[in-house]
């Protein structure tokens, strides 16, 4: 992608006191402290967009960062992930998913919320995104990501969490159920990729080189009007800048595409690796919060206009995906779009404490 942002970029260049809370990289270990609630001081000075780094090693998290070592195929990589416990704690655990152009700290309003309810909260970025590794010659998959995120599970004495997923997290936390039951108390899923099929629909493949190629060609301006038009229904707060930028930011750094390449591959996982056929195989219970005004079809961008015509965003397909699973619900959002935690944190936070504390469907 074009690496000259400046002129985008001049008027934003740093994130000042528009960051909201959070925290380094290097942040002082949350279980040290007197309470983990309490919002962290963010040094955001001298940051600018182009400089977030490949892994995001500038781009503040509210929590501490820790990483799990692993071997992916032939390649040495560390998944990255917050493990925060509550002051007071209720005995349950939530593990949040992030989606495609999300990551871990895009979580921080609902962490809180569930921290100061009592739950331990995990929030790993998975490989390939934000503060992860990007191994250019691993094969992305979401039975890959489950596997990683179990296996992270385990390094930190978790053998049972709610599993929180968002969009291509939620596509995620599908494949963790159908791959590890007996490590899932329950699945939450907000306007989740994979209620369909979009290759059986009729969208075509788009080989990784036209991928890559597209996703190079995104800066910031193209990354804001997409969530505009497309998560926000038109509708933009200041708010969402934060995170535009920070992709923005790690797309700006010049790390031979990594970050390109891992988006690219993961756009081609999304199409060719559908979990909807599976959903009769759920076996745990499945809560869908569906933001009403999310317009989201994955695959309308490279589909030719008699099947664009055809394909039905994500609130027009939920119910048919929740009748095809044993247990399910939908939980409705109608003034809100494709992420209701960020656009309306504490109507979402409330619901989804409702949710936790009544019996699963």
């Amino acid at each position: 992608m074009p690496r000259a942002l400046s002129t985008i970029f001049a008027a934003a260049c740093f994130f000042g006191a528009g960051i909201g809370a959070g925290h380094a990289q290097d942040a002082a270990d949350p279980k040290a402290v007197p309470s983990a609630l309490a919002a962290p001081v963010l040094s955001t000075q001298d940051i600018k967009l182009e400089e977030f780094g490949a892994n995001l090693e500038r781009f503040p998290y509210p929590w501490k960062v820790e990483t799990m070592e692993l071997n992916l195929g032939a390649e040495e990589a560390a998944m990255a992930y917050m493990d925060v416990q509550p002051d007071k704690a209720n005995g349950h655990a939530v593990v949040l998913l992030h989606g495609k152009n999300f990551c871990g700290a895009t979580w921080e309003d609902t962490a809180r919320t569930l921290l100061a309810a009592g739950y331990r909260v995990l929030i790993p970025d998975q490989l390939g995104f934000c503060k992860s590794s990007k191994p250019a010659s691993a094969q992305y998959s979401f039975a890959m990501m489950a596997n990683t995120t179990h296996r992270l599970m385990e390094k930190v004495g978790l053998e049972k969490a709610i599993v929180l997923g968002h969009s291509t997290g939620g596509m995620l936390g599908m494949r963790f159920a159908l791959m590890y039951p007996q490590a899932v108390e329950r699945l939450v899923l907000v306007n989740p990729l994979g209620l369909v099929d979009r290759m059986a629909e009729g969208v075509p493949y788009a080989p990784l080189d036209k991928l890559l190629a597209s996703e190079r060609a995104k800066g910031y301006a193209e990354m804001r009007q997409y969530q505009l038009d497309t998560y926000y229904h038109g509708d933009w707060n200041p708010r969402y800048d934060r995170w535009v930028k920070m992709l923005a930011g790690q797309y700006a750094t010049p790390d031979q595409d990594a970050a390109e390449l891992a988006q690219a591959k993961t756009s081609e996982m999304i199409l060719t690796q559908p979990v909807s056929h599976e959903f009769g195989r759920l076996g745990v219970p499945v809560t869908l919060m569906i933001g009403m005004r999310d317009t989201t079809v994955f695959g309308k961008g490279q589909a030719p206009a008699e099947i664009k015509a055809k394909l039905k965003p994500i609130p027009q397909i939920a119910a048919q995906a929740a009748a095809a699973m044993p247990s399910a619900r939908i939980v409705e959002f109608p003034d809100y779009g494709h992420s209701p935690q960020v656009e309306a944190p504490d109507v979402f936070g409330a619901r989804l404490l409702e949710i936790l504390s009544s019996p699963a469907p």
